[in-house]
This record gives C-alpha cells, sequence and structure tokens, in this order.
C-alpha cells in the first residue's frame, strides 16, 4: 500500500529532511514548493491509483497563501490537511482551523511526531471512507449530520462538509443539548486539553459550525451561555 502526500514547502533543507525520513515507509512524499500547482494535482488524480491522500501545507508560500490554499483543499477535495506554522503557534492554529484545515503541527518540525499525525489524520479518513454510506444520519431539530463521512445537511437542504474538529464540536454539542458545556470540555474534545482562557480556537470553530448551520440572529442553533460555553438549544 502506497499513501500519496503532498507536500506544499519552499524550504528545500525540510522537504529534504521530509523525504528522507518517509523513504522506506508506505508514505511517497511529492514537493510542490509554491502551491500553485497543488490543488489542480490534487483534483486530477482524484479516484486514481495514486490518488492524493494528505497534504502537508506551509502557512507561508512564495506564490500562494497556504491558509487560502487550505480552504480550497478543504472545499473543493476530500483529502486531509495538516499545516504547518511557523509563526505563533496559537494565532496560527485557530487561522489553520478556520480555513479547514485537520490538524497542524509548529516549526521546528519533529519528524517523528509529523509521521505520528500523517498516520492518525489517514486512519480516520480511511475509516470514515470504509463505512456503509447507508447508515442513517443522526437527526436533531432541523438539521441532520452524517457520523461517518461528517457530511450535515439543514433544514433547506443546504449541505456541507464539516472538518475533524467542527464535527467533534458538534458531536459534543448534540451529546450535551440542553445544557451548557464548556470552552475547556470542547477543547478536550477536539484533542487540546491545554485550555487557557486566552485560547480562542473553539470560538472560531463555533463560528463555522453557526454558518454552517445557517443559524439566525433570533433563533440560535447554538447559544453562548455567559461564563459556562456553549449550548445547543433543544
Amino acid at each position: 500500500m502506497t499513501i500519496h502526500v503532498l507536500l506544499v514547502e519552499d524550504d528545500e533543507l525540510l522537504v529534504k529532511r521530509i523525504i528522507n525520513h518517509f523513504t522506506g515507509t508506505e508514505f511517497r512524499i511529492e514537493n510542490d514548493a509554491t502551491g500553485a500547482d497543488a490543488l489542480a494535482i490534487v483534483q486530477s488524480r482524484a479516484n486514481n491509483p495514486d490518488a492524493i491522500s494528505l497534504a502537508v501545507v506551509d502557512i507561508v508560500l512564495p506564490k500562494r497563501d497556504g491558509l487560502h490554499l487550505a480552504k480550497e483543499l478543504n472545499t473543493l477535495t476530500d483529502i486531509g490537511v495538516i499545516m504547518l506554522s511557523s509563526r505563533d503557534s496559537q494565532a496560527d492554529r485557530i487561522a489553520g482551523l478556520a480555513q479547514g484545515a485537520d490538524d497542524y503541527i509548529c516549526k521546528p518540525v519533529d519528524l517523528l511526531e509529523l509521521e505520528l499525525r500523517m498516520r492518525a489524520l489517514y486512519k480516520r479518513l480511511k475509516s470514515n471512507n470504509n463505512h456503509d454510506e447507508s447508515e442513517e444520519f443522526i437527526e436533531y431539530a432541523d438539521f441532520k449530520l452524517h457520523p461517518d463521512n461528517r457530511t450535515l445537511i439543514t433544514a433547506a437542504g443546504v449541505e456541507s462538509r464539516l472538518t475533524e474538529a467542527e464535527h467533534k464540536v458538534l458531536i459534543c454539542l448534540i451529546s450535551n443539548a440542553g445544557k451548557a458545556t464548556s470552552r475547556e470540555k470542547i477543547s478536550e474534545e477536539i484533542g487540546q486539553p491545554d485550555w487557557s482562557p486566552n485560547d480562542r480556537t473553539v470560538d472560531v470553530l463555533i463560528g463555522r459550525l453557526r454558518k454552517k448551520l445557517n443559524d439566525e440572529k433570533d433563533q440560535k442553533r447554538i447559544v453562548t451561555v455567559r461564563g459556562k460555553g456553549y449550548m445547543l438549544s433543544i
């Protein structure tokens, strides 16, 4: 089995380190130094034996905005996206998640950590794809959510794909519907146990969910409970 990974990174030394690390493993690393052709590469090889499964994208690229590229890949493809950040870790994590990245790693890159995160993300994606697509949706109020492929459908019939983090947040809120769930608890659910009051990651994810749920100001589905967190209304 070969897992094709597109590395969008212009640091030649880092690219060589990553390629050397994964030589001899099931991961085959291909590099696009600028990101200019990344989307075209992924789309042109979809459903082929050499289809791209994961993309590792640097936020700072010479000819592309890495965050915008992550958003394109999330919206227009089904691959997993891991962001590389070299600036403030919290700010970049929030920005990456807001654009739809599934995970992030701060530079300098620990190659073993990168490998473990790639394996974990690929395992989740493969598990989702292997489930029976006829499985029933989770229905709540005026929307429904597919538990495996993370597809959200609103009452108006608008369909959107949730990122892994968005999906975990929504499942957490559904499980605790009608009562406030703290930001700390939600942060734990998305794999970020070291939450602090200054961390806006959860708030950003809630904002993205509200947009996808088409929450109206006069009848919000996700309610902010001051001093306690967020609640999914019954």
